[in-house]
């Protein structure tokens, strides 16, 4: 198993703000026009789940498979050229402030490895990166 984490981030808002914002797919909605269209294609969600193209990579679905209010939120792909699975933790700071990391664990063998390991951690980071800049009141 080869794990990929982001940097922590520091979110100005509370623990339980971003638990909620994140736990319900369907908020995409709210911040999708904030995703590069030419990163990302084919953006499909639900209240569990979200669909994506990733040039060149392909299609990516990922389900929510645990929520640990207000601390953790567990996705696993259903569909993907490189199966893994995805954890998105948030820890409080103060009362109104938390921090967050992302975490992927993926099977890979050595070759996979090689090819996927830099787009890999690039692209958690720029989730990261995303997820940081969200409004979440």
């Amino acid at each position: 198993m080869t794990t990929f984490e982001s940097s922590i981030r520091q979110i100005q808002f509370p623990q339980q703000k971003v638990y909620d914002m994140l736990s319900n797919l369907e908020n995409i909605e709210r911040v999708k026009n904030r995703i590069p269209e030419d990163k990302i294609k084919d953006l499909t969600f639900d209240n569990d789940s979200i669909s994506i193209s990733v040039p060149p990579a392909g299609s990516v679905k990922l389900r929510i498979v645990d929520r640990d209010e207000p601390k953790c939120i567990k996705f696993e792909t259903e569909s993907s050229p490189v199966p893994f699975n995805l954890w998105i933790q948030i820890l409080p700071v103060t009362e109104t402030s938390s921090k967050m990391k992302l975490t992927i664990k993926a099977e890979l063998n050595p070759f996979i490895k090689g090819m996927v390991q830099k787009p890999l951690q690039q692209g958690i980071e720029k989730i990261a990166d995303v997820l940081q800049a969200i409004n979440y009141e």
